[in-house]
């Protein structure tokens, strides 16, 4: 019988079946296995195929962390088999059924923990009912959102007081109440469906998150103290939300071959081709453009941030999501890439992101400001144009640009969820806005000021993560505690 001293705490993790969460609770995991707890995924068979494959090169992080594979309910919402995450759901239709699927594993991830009995769950915030399903068998639930202390408290604000009810157009802007800073925003930036009736399924499952946040253990938060201090402090004194920050996660991938398989399959010639590219480049010369994966532009704003990248005369590379068998309609003209060729590198599909943002010839980073993107170009030291598109980036920009300075917007005005996405033919941002953005982060007067604040917070955020850091703290802290709690 091991003796209390000797029990090896054991954690379940449970993310929700999409990269964006996916990976960071996946370094999440390694973080914990990383300090002798015990990891275990419970994940579906898309998900488990995806994350163990980035085990299996995560030589030094990922050996003890196991899966426990249960398998997704496809036919029982009517979705084709193998959809199962949130980027290979492409319609409404389809996203509105996969968060069906997410309520029907309840019984499937109760049995699991009925089985093993771990000390702790830790659940991504879509699954409100893990809390109590914990709670069954007496263990402590963590909660894990994915976003940063400042869109968290934005977020709650808006929940809460429903400013964007109060304005009397959709352009009006309103200040966001209870926040440390005067942020203001309008109700095109606020998520979609905050905006109708709220009798929305969506609507209701956040409602039901952010009530669940109160009555769980606490809230994991990628994030390090020192980029969002206020809104660290805020969201636990003033929300009174249990927290612990133990960001930015990605940097837990230390070895080439851990940074290269975050994510998808990318095809080992592009991989090299980009970094032979790169490494013709000057310090700091290239912009680097890519929008997460699950923005789907309009054909029509493709063309646009081409024809903006053309004429702004700046070198790039650009991540352009498109089926393989698109002929490139989405480009000006024939010649486009030809023209380009020393100036630009188009890559389709998916790019090894922390690599690419590391390297020196990088300048700039053009993002869609998903959580996972900013904390990347920040622990890279990148200065960012930001291009929010939905959930909660609009708030991320007003972080980026606004409270930290290192970025500039590209003027997007309006949440999009980009569903059914082909069907648009407009550009929703012109080009000239785009190449103006790219030329002042680049060349422009602030530029060089912007580069060395990004620099200092990605110092300061490695230095976070290392020990006698401040998130190499908290999660100290969190595992004494739950080892306390477990024993």
């Amino acid at each position: 019988m091991e003796t209390k001293a000797h029990t090896q705490l054991h954690i379940f993790f449970l993310p929700f079946m999409g990269p964006g969460h996916s990976l960071p609770l996946l370094d999440i995991a390694k973080l914990f296995a990383s300090r002798g707890v015990k990891s275990s995924i419970i994940t579906t068979p898309v998900s488990a195929a995806l994350l163990s494959k980035q085990l299996r090169t995560s030589k030094s992080l990922g050996s003890g962390i196991e899966f426990l594979v249960i398998k997704f309910p496809s036919a029982e919402v009517g979705l084709p088999e193998g959809i199962e995450t949130s980027n290979s759901a492409t319609t409404r239709e389809m996203k509105g059924k996969l968060m069906e699927a997410t309520a029907l594993l309840e019984p499937k991830v109760e049995q699991i923990l009925d089985q093993h009995r771990p000390h702790c769950l830790v659940a991504d915030a879509v699954f409100h009912w893990a809390t109590d399903v914990a709670a069954k068998f007496g263990i402590p639930r963590l909660v894990f959102h994915g976003a940063g202390f400042f869109p968290l408290c934005a977020s709650l604000s808006v929940m809460l007081y429903q400013p964007h009810m109060k304005v009397s157009s959709d352009s009006e802007y309103f200040v966001i109440p209870n926040l440390p800073h005067e942020i203001k925003s309008t109700r095109n930036q606020v998520p979609a469906f905050l905006n109708v009736d709220s009798k929305t399924e969506l609507f209701k499952l956040v409602k039901a998150s952010m009530e669940v946040d109160e009555r769980s253990f606490g809230i994991l938060v990628n994030s390090f103290y020192e980029l969002e201090p206020e809104y660290a402090d805020h969201y636990r004194k003033v929300f009174g939300r249990k927290s612990w920050h133990i960001g930015p996660v990605s940097l837990c991938n230390k070895a080439e071959e851990d940074k290269s398989a975050r994510g998808e399959e990318g095809s080992a010639d592009g991989v090299h081709e980009c970094f032979d590219w790169l490494n013709t480049k000057e310090p700091n010369s290239v912009v680097y453009i890519c929008f997460g994966s699950l923005t789907n532009f309009s054909d029509a704003q493709l063309v646009e941030i081409a024809l903006a990248l053309e004429s702004s005369h700046q070198q790039f590379i650009w991540v352009v999501r498109k089926e393989k068998n698109d002929k490139g309609e989405w480009l000006p003209d024939e010649g486009f890439e030809q023209r380009l060729e020393d100036k630009g590198l188009i890559i389709r599909g998916w790019a090894p992101q922390l690599l690419i943002l590391e390297h020196e010839a990088v300048g700039a980073f053009m993002t869609h400001c998903g959580w996972n993107s900013i904390l990347e170009g920040v622990a890279a030291g990148v200065p960012m144009i930001t291009w929010p598109v939905s959930a909660e980036q609009f708030y991320n920009e007003k972080l980026v640009t606004q409270l930290l300075g290192i970025g500039v917007a590209v003027g997007a005005e309006k949440w999009d969820t980009f569903e059914d996405d082909s069907l648009k033919s407009e550009a929703s941002v012109q080009m000239e806005a785009i190449e103006k953005a790219v030329t002042e982060i680049m060349v422009g007067d602030e530029a060089e000021e912007m580069r060395s604040r990004v620099k200092e917070l990605g110092e300061i955020g490695s230095k976070a993560v290392e020990e006698g850091g401040s998130s190499f703290s908290d999660l100290t802290a969190l595992i004494e505690e739950l080892r306390s709690l477990g024993t």
